[in-house]
């Protein structure tokens, strides 16, 4: 069956096409942060139901991008400076314990991934340091298969997991900071692969301390994130 051209989408694929929509939307700043997220606007804008929204905005809740309010409906999550800090302090955490898992049981394979996830966000970087900021949404998808791919090897499903939960709050604060640093971030990138290729767990380390905390401080000098929540 087929609605206006296209093969229409099963309930369970609606589903998580919302989810990911309002997801995209909040790490975009699409939804700004603190905004009451009304069904009535929400069924309009995303063409959804109000149980399907509600599932979405329930999954979001759990990822804490949006807060659920007694009697009051759903927000999306405000951020802040303290807010900041404290999911660049835990991805530090949760990053560099997985690195020296993933730099110890790596596989000519999981070489091979590294260097192709650097290549695609090389590229992406390049564009962006060229003033060419029409790819955001693909520079950050490619941010995080790096540093996905960076940690793979490190045979834990719930390491992964809580990073790309953690990368994902991280990402959305920076989106809607605008604190992107190409010039920087490219040899920090490239650094970061090399220390990967050498199985250097020192210097990757201290680069991704250095990469998280440069882009920490650049993100609380641009002034675009409130100081308290």
């Amino acid at each position: 069956m087929t609605t206006g051209g296209r093969m229409a989408e099963a309930p369970e694929n609606l589903g998580e096409t919302i989810y990911q929509k309002l997801r995209i939307d909040i790490m975009m700043g699409v939804l700004s942060p603190g905004q009451r997220l009304r069904l009535d606007a929400l069924k309009r804008d995303y063409a959804a139901g109000a149980s399907t929204l509600r599932e979405a905005l329930s999954r979001l809740v759990a990822e804490r991008f949006v807060i659920a309010e007694d009697q009051r409906g759903f927000k999306v999550a405000p951020i802040s400076e303290s807010g900041l800090r404290d999911i660049a302090a835990l991805r530090l955490l949760i990053e560099e314990h997985a690195l020296a898992l993933s730099f110890a049981a790596g596989t000519l394979d999981w070489e091979a991934a590294v260097i192709a996830a650097h290549h695609q966000l090389d590229a992406h970087e390049d564009r962006l340091e060229r003033g060419d900021t029409s790819g955001l949404a693909a520079w950050r998808e490619s941010d995080w298969k790096f540093h996905q791919a960076l940690i793979s090897a490190c045979n834990s499903r719930v390491l992964m997991q809580s990073h790309a939960e953690v990368f994902d709050r991280y990402l959305r604060y920076q989106m809607i900071a605008l604190a992107f640093r190409p010039a920087a971030s490219r040899p920090e990138h490239r650094a970061l692969m090399e220390a990967a290729l050498r199985r250097d767990t020192a210097a990757a380390s201290s680069m991704l301390r250095h990469h998280i905390n440069a882009g920490l401080a650049q993100a609380i000098a641009l002034g675009n994130l409130p100081a308290d929540q």
